[in-house]
């Protein structure tokens, strides 16, 4: 009989006899199965790049001053003496207000049609041009919040006088101060009513006495649908709610680029053909007010999006004009009535809560078995989970029923609690129990069948590390949370002095407060819980966050979103959804390891970045040495004013401080 090791020995004393070296190498392939299997999603760029060690505040401005100024006499050396760094070009005039993937003549040129060639086609539009979109001739920069919210630069929107004089009855809710200025009323005008009365209106129909009770009533997010100038937004975000505008792309006139240009949450998206880059079950509300959309047609399917989109108890604010009868043999559609939408909605287990005149308030059911009865007309149920959509076709089955994130809006608590958190958990775990609960059980099969383990031993050894690897840890989210609140001092404590050194007080300007109010549209690339949202939120900042997930990490967006932030999903090796100059401050932290991680261009990366940034506006990129320094070089071509910063905390991770300069021809 051969002699068998120590070891081998022990792990009979511990497991039996019938333990030998074919089980112990079968252990050892189990093993090895499950961490190729795990590695996308435990070594995500998530995971490493969150480090908690505390940040290192800067108080020091003279140092801080000082190490500026060697790392532009550096940067200038490297560029002036060796002449390796080339300066990218300015693009045409004709692309000012230029956004990528929205080629109409391309799109009709593939086939596209029935409005689908208006719709995001980045697979069709191959216009890449390593060159920055610089901006009007007339551009200024915006004015500081809250001034901006309520007066912008005409010359900064592609919306013209000519046109704002043409628009009809819209022209009552502007007017033109001066040759180059456009302000909007505070009593400006809604459909018949103000916004503040088509406000309480909206209350009063949902049984509230004010709208300052929609908190309470669980309404805390919103998505305005064809928002015009973004006035109601303007107005929902006073009381404290997040509104996010959604409106299609538009050549001229648009109002995604407005309701920016004010300061206001807004993004590029139309489902004509294809869903809208959010997770099933992410608003309280959805409001549409003469979006021009024909909501009774192709059977109901885009009543059935509004639908995934609602949390449970949700409410669907429609504003559209009414049906008129011309006579007793011809009528003229003008709009909606509650019967021509009452069969799909009584399908979607809606009931129609009230109707005042061209208002018509939905609400969405809290009882997820509406939808499994028995009815012959009901809609059927989508299989599986959604939670990585992108872009995918509109889907004709109902979203969201089997989920543990189904609680209904007025059930759910102001800040998430750790029984919440560990709904996050299980939508973790259900995002990834096909491949990795197969691959679990097959080994717990191999194991039964080999003799060597008792099923019954065999799963309590296994199961505990499934609930290891997919489940959200209370105590790791508070710790980010602690984190960023850390982090964001940091950041303040480095942008005030170079806010302040960069732009001194302008003539006839206020005595400004730190950071000034000139960041206000921020935008964190890589947000992984939104920590840094909710820690601009605690801080009080005057500042609202775009909360971006990456396509292909892990996906935090139904966290961010319970969160009552605004957030979408995207692909960074792709362009952003949005107009140029639309943001402030950009932040990313370990983006560029992720994207390096997905074979995408660091350089069309950062030049995307700089078309979506205003003229000295600011990036902060958090990352590795190796990874900040390849970027810093690629700052300097794009002309970035670049700034390294050591944390000085042991750690291999550094800061670029980056601002975009005011490039005119």
């Amino acid at each position: 009989m051969a002699m068998r090791s120590p070891l081998v020995n022990k792990l009979s004393l511990i497991f039996g006899p019938r333990l030998s070296l074919n089980c112990i190498l079968l252990c050892l392939v189990s093993v090895c199965v499950l961490i190729v299997l795990l590695s996308p999603f435990s070594s995500t760029t998530f995971d490493s790049v969150t480090s908690y060690a505390k940040p290192d505040i800067y108080t020091n401005y003279r140092k801080l001053k000082e190490q500026a100024r060697n790392d532009y006499l550096e940067l200038k050396s490297i560029s002036l003496g060796a002449n390796l760094i080339k300066d990218v070009g300015l693009c045409g005039k004709e692309r000012e207000n230029y956004v990528p993937c929205y080629n109409v003549s391309a799109n009709l040129l593939g086939g596209l049609k029935d409005g689908e060639e208006f719709d995001r086609h980045c697979e069709l539009s191959q216009e890449h041009q390593n060159c920055l979109v610089r901006p009007p001739k007339e551009y200024k920069i915006p004015l500081t919040w809250p001034a901006g919210r309520d007066v912008i630069w005409s010359g900064n929107v592609k919306l013209t006088k000519d046109q704002f004089l043409s628009s009809g009855s819209m022209t009552k809710r502007l007017m033109l101060l001066e040759e180059n200025q456009i302000a909007f009323h505070s009593e400006d005008r809604m459909i018949v009513d103000g916004v503040k009365d088509y406000s309480h209106l909206i209350a009063d129909m949902i049984g509230l006495g004010s709208d300052t009770e929609f908190l309470q009533a669980g309404v805390r997010s919103v998505l305005d649908i064809g928002c015009g100038f973004g006035s109601f937004g303007a107005h929902l975000l006073s009381l404290r709610l997040m509104a996010l505008c959604v409106a299609p792309y538009e050549p001229s006139g648009s109002q995604v680029q407005l309701a920016l240009e004010r300061g206001l949450p807004a993004v590029i998206g139309n489902f004509i053909s294809e869903q809208l880059p959010f997770p099933s079950l992410s608003y309280d509300m959805v409001h549409c007010a003469q979006c021009k959309i024909i909501w009774d047609s192709k059977d109901g399917l885009f009543l059935i999006e509004i639908d995934r989109l609602l949390k449970p108890g949700g409410y669907f604010v429609l504003t559209s004009p009414t049906t008129q009868q011309q006579d007793s043999t011809t009528s003229t559609k003008k709009g909606i009535t509650s019967s021509s939408l009452e069969g799909f909605t009584k399908k979607l287990c809606w009931s129609l809560l009230a109707q005042q005149e061209e208002t018509f308030i939905w609400q969405k059911t809290a009882d997820s078995q509406c939808y499994t009865s028995s009815s012959q007309d009901k809609i059927p149920v989508c299989k599986g989970n959604d939670m990585q959509l992108y872009y995918q076709p509109l889907a004709r089955c109902i979203s969201g029923t089997t989920s543990h994130r189904w609680v209904p809006i007025h059930s759910k608590s102001d800040h998430l609690n750790s029984t919440e958190l560990e709904i996050h958990g299980k939508c973790f775990f259900c995002f990834f129990k096909t491949r990795l609960v197969i691959a679990m059980f097959s080994v717990l099969y191999l194991f039964s069948n080999s003799g060597y383990f008792d099923p019954l031993f065999s799963a309590v050894i296994f199961l505990p590390i499934v609930c290891f690897v997919t489940g959200l840890h209370p105590d790791d989210f508070f710790k980010d949370s602690n984190f960023w609140k850390l982090a964001l001092r940091n950041y303040w404590s480095l942008l005030s002095p170079l806010i302040f050194s960069d732009h001194p007080k302008r003539p006839g300007d206020d005595d400004p407060l730190p950071p000034y109010n000139m960041v206000h549209n921020v935008m964190d690339m890589n947000a992984h819980y939104g920590g840094l949202s909710a820690a601009l939120m605690e801080a009080r900042k005057a500042v609202w966050v775009m909360n971006v997930v990456p396509l292909g990490a892990r996906n935090t967006l139904p966290l961010i979103h319970d969160r009552g932030f605004s957030g979408v999903l995207h692909n960074w090796c792709e362009p952003f959804p949005t107009y140029p100059r639309t943001y402030d401050l950009l932040h990313a932290n370990g983006l560029l390891s992720h994207t390096a991680s997905q074979k995408c261009s660091m350089f069309e990366l950062l030049l995307e970045m700089d078309r979506i940034l205003r003229p000295e506006g600011w990036i902060i990129l958090s990352d590795t040495l190796g990874t900040i320094e390849k970027a810093r070089t690629l700052a300097a071509q794009i002309r970035w004013e670049a700034r390294v910063i050591d944390l000085q905390n042991g750690s291999d991770q550094r800061l670029l401080v980056c601002q975009k300069p005011f490039v005119r021809k």
